[in-house]
Parts: structure tokens; C-alpha cells; sequence
């Protein structure tokens, strides 16, 4: 059982780096390459949206959203190229989003910013 659980996060892992590498590669059809830019910015991000530490829902999504999503975008991406994309992605080194982890700060800093302007309504 641990090593099936190895080998879908390694699996895993290598899809996401195929993901990133198929939304830069121009034979995919554009509502692909959005979702793939999407999937590929979270997924590669050093930043969850839905942090680690919060109980149960903290790893909800690296273990249903970004599996979902990778399967997504690989439905959509003709299959030659994601053959070509996961054999790049097995001997690349994974890149870090940054952009992915600025939006994904603005995202909290906006709902702790639109939080504090409901207490000040609510209370104020």
C-alpha cells in the first residue's frame, strides 16, 4: 500500500511538471493551455491556497484538486503531446511559480482586508 501511495505522488509530481511544460507548448488549444497555467501556477506554488495546518480541509486540495485538475487538463491535451510533455517533465528539474504564490497572497490578503471590513460594519 505505501508504495502505491509513492508511486501516484511521484506520478503525481511528474504530472504536474508535464501540465506546465503542455501550457507552454503552442499545439494546445487555448481553454487547455488557461486551465493548464491554472492547475500548473497552484500546483507548482510554494504557497497553498487552504494552508496545511488547518485540520482535514488543509490537505483536502493537494489531495482532490490538484490530482483533479492535472486529470483535467491531461483530458483535454491531445494525447502525443502529453507523451512528449511527461517524458520532458522526468528528466526536468520542477520550476517554483512565483507568480502562482503572489496571487495566491493577494487572495488572502484581499479576504483578511474584506473580513476586517465586514467586522467594522458589523460592529462598528
Amino acid at each position: 500500500m505505501l508504495d502505491r501511495i509513492k508511486t501516484w505522488a511521484r506520478t503525481l509530481k511528474r504530472d504536474s511538471r508535464a501540465v506546465y511544460l503542455a501550457a507552454r507548448d503552442p499545439r494546445v488549444p487555448w481553454y487547455a493551455k488557461l486551465l493548464a497555467v491554472a492547475v500548473a501556477g497552484y500546483a507548482l506554488s510554494p504557497i497553498d491556497l487552504i494552508p496545511d495546518f488547518i485540520p482535514v480541509i488543509g490537505y483536502l486540495d493537494d489531495l482532490v484538486l490538484v490530482p483533479l485538475g492535472i486529470w483535467l487538463v491531461i483530458s483535454l491535451v491531445p494525447k502525443e503531446i502529453v507523451v512528449e510533455c511527461r517524458d520532458k517533465a522526468s528528466e526536468a528539474s520542477p520550476p517554483a511559480s512565483r507568480t502562482a504564490m503572489a496571487v495566491i497572497i493577494l487572495v488572502w490578503v484581499s479576504a483578511a482586508l474584506a473580513l476586517g471590513w465586514v467586522a467594522c460594519r458589523y460592529w462598528g
